[in-house]
């Protein structure tokens, strides 16, 4: 069966190809293997195949790019510039562009036009239900009026019937070809939902399976009728998703409402008609329009109001303010994207700066295999070598496959071999991250911190505490002894987090003269500048004549 390739979050975004040249991974690095990866999940490239180590080559992503560009209708440069970048970070469906062999590829190099999935409907009138509705303030009786006018866009081309399916004596919609639901995270599909922008649904093409035709929204988004543009339009999108639950992929035509990327609201909905591309491809599945009526009416369109409502607010949430409020007790580069713990909560940023959504996620409903109770993270780190990611709370580890805890763990933290100067074993990591400038991974606790080399070696990592350690925190000038994380970012520099503070050592060094320290809220989590307050003064570095860490 034909399936969706959702974005897994860390998902969306988040599996990215890692380079491993000399220890270190620039930003220009770290720019293209995000786009290498974009490449693959939607299409344009194969996945590369661990079992041949098969990997991709530099005429094949030139190739890949300039057809992505094509799609998209920027400048076919075959570059990974500004305008390529800005494409593959605008919000979009889930769902390929290129779906199918490598000659349905070269043939949409070949030419612009609406694409088919290959599978189809084998009957004209089909059922629809909803299971669940958007968190926002939408009402439920005002997504199934949108939901209608969507369904209505396709049988105004084509002779098709959309009939909802009756309620049973609950309440609830049980059945129906097209099933609708409104879904956050990790959602039974195998293919979760990546917060708020990013991808924003996603729907199955029409075949044999349990799960044929269903269609699922993304509820961290705020879904309005006709809203502003920090909003996203739930009619637009539906049409969309309703075009691949009826067997439609992606358009590389503009216009066409089977583009990938999400274009804001059509404007007038009740005279709103699909584009010619749009009306040739479901034309090409189910044939031209005869003298049916128009599917969808149940029994009568309704009338969606005019002017529009006012624009949703979000419902409020204990947490929200949090992010605001700073304490985090962990902060990790993780696939490109920072992730700030705090309690059973926590918020992502991207690379671009943007924070995927205000509310924070659980923890536990992403990483699946840490304990369900009120666990404190205190530490989390991905490993270069083999992009493991390692979770410290207490005296346990876990370590992670991506989003799912691996077999044996936790482990206890005296695996790790760390001692303290008074002899004591450790027992709690502080903060964790591997410093881009020599690639060492270093575990802070108490005041102290120790460095390990782990290197891969015959397809296995291995983990070696270097000898001299531990040493003082106090080796690392300018910023907090006693940090809550540290992290690697932008191009090889350091960053210290405490409270609602953070501090950079620029490209990880250490002969700063003295390191400002700036707001965790205001630059990260898009808070409000709170009124004036003065700065924190830090101690003159001496740095210049302090040893390497």
């Amino acid at each position: 069966m034909e399936r969706i390739f959702a974005v897994m979050g860390m998902e969306l975004a988040l599996m990215w190809i890692v380079l491993i040249l000399t220890g270190s991974t620039s930003a220009e690095e770290q720019q293209y293997s995000r786009a290498v990866d974009w490449l693959s999940r939607y299409g344009y490239l194969p996945p590369p195949d661990p079992r041949t180590s098969k990997l991709q080559t530099k005429e094949g992503i030139e190739k890949a790019i300039r057809v992505m560009q094509r799609f998209g209708g920027i400048p076919e440069t075959g570059r990974i510039d500004q305008e390529t970048l800005d494409l593959m970070s605008k919000p979009r469906c889930s769902l390929p562009d290129i779906v199918g062999s490598e000659d349905m590829l070269k043939r949409r190099r070949r030419r612009k036009r609406y694409a088919l999935s290959g599978l189809k409907w084998h009957k004209k009138d089909l059922t629809w239900s909803v299971h669940s509705y958007p968190y926002s303030s939408i009402s439920s009786s005002m997504v199934d009026n949108i939901l209608k006018h969507a369904f209505k866009a396709w049988s105004d081309e084509a002779p098709l019937t959309f009939r909802r399916v009756a309620t049973d004596s609950g309440g609830v919609n049980t059945g129906g070809d097209i099933r609708v639901s409104f879904a956050r995270l990790l959602h039974d599909d195998g293919y979760p939902f990546d917060g708020q922008g990013g991808t924003l649904a996603h729907a199955f093409f029409p075949s044999g399976g349990d799960i044929a035709g269903d269609t699922h929204f993304d509820d961290h988004e705020i879904w309005t009728f006709r809203g502003d543009s920090s909003t996203t339009d739930l009619f637009t999108v539906a049409v969309h998703e309703f075009g691949h639950a009826l067997g439609l992929s992606h358009s590389s035509t503009d216009p066409s409402i089977m583009r990938p990327y999400y274009q804001g609201p059509v404007g007038d909905v009740y005279n709103f008609r699909l584009s010619l591309d749009d009306r040739q491809a479901i034309q090409q599945l189910y044939g031209v329009k005869d003298g049916r009526p128009s599917g969808g009416v149940d029994p009568d369109l309704p009338r969606l109001p005019s002017p529009p409502p006012p624009r949703p607010t979000q419902m409020p949430n204990p947490p929200f303010n949090g992010r605001c409020q700073g304490g985090f007790d962990a902060v990790a580069n993780i696939r490109g994207e920072v992730f700030f713990f705090q309690g059973v909560n926590f918020w992502r940023t991207k690379r671009d700066g943007s924070l995927i959504s205000l509310n924070p996620a659980l923890v536990r409903n992403f990483w699946i295999g840490l304990p369900s109770g009120s666990i404190k993270i205190d530490a989390v780190y991905e490993r270069k070598s083999d992009s493991t990611i390692i979770f410290f709370s207490g005296s346990q580890y876990w370590m992670f496959k991506d989003t799912v805890a691996m077999s044996g763990y936790p482990r206890p933290l005296s695996d790790w071999g760390m001692i303290s100067k008074s002899g004591a074993p450790v027992d709690r990591v502080d903060a964790a991250f591997i410093w881009d400038h020599n690639g060492k991974t270093y575990l802070f606790s108490g005041g102290e911190f120790w460095r390990f080399d782990e290197s891969r070696k015959d397809q296995q990592v291995t983990r070696r505490l270097d000898p001299g350690y531990p040493r003082d925190n106090s080796l690392w000038k300018g910023v907090p002894s006693d940090m809550d994380d540290v992290i690697s970012w932008g191009e090889g520099d350091t960053y210290f987090f405490k409270d609602n503070l953070y501090w950079v050592l620029k490209r990880g060094g250490l002969d700063l003269e003295e390191v400002t320290p700036k707001s965790i809220a205001v630059d990260w989590l898009r808070c409000p500048v709170p009124e004036s307050t003065p700065a924190p003064k830090n101690p003159k570095s001496l740095a210049a004549t302090a040893p390497a860490p």
